[in-house]
């Protein structure tokens, strides 16, 4: 009953901190997926390593920069 009287205490801002705190933590399981895939492929065919490495990091990159929108559309609309 408490977090519930905190939150309409405070308005969209709880909203919004909660909205935050789901992208950060979506994007930390999104680029955890990524990097045990990646360390799986590697296992399987090492000579590809390379390619399987820039892969990796361009689709963290671009998880990473959607969690980052996420993050400051939430907290503007606070």
């Amino acid at each position: 009953m408490e977090l519930l009287t905190v939150l309409q205490e405070a308005g969209i801002n709880g909203i919004a901190a909660i909205g935050a705190g789901l992208a950060a933590v979506g994007a930390g399981i999104g680029v955890g997926r990524i990097g045990g895939s990646a360390l799986e492929s590697i296992a399987r065919q090492p000579e590809a390593i390379g390619d399987i490495r820039s892969n990796m990091i361009i689709a963290a990159a671009l998880v990473e920069g959607v969690a980052l929108f996420a993050v400051v559309v939430a907290l503007l609309q606070g």
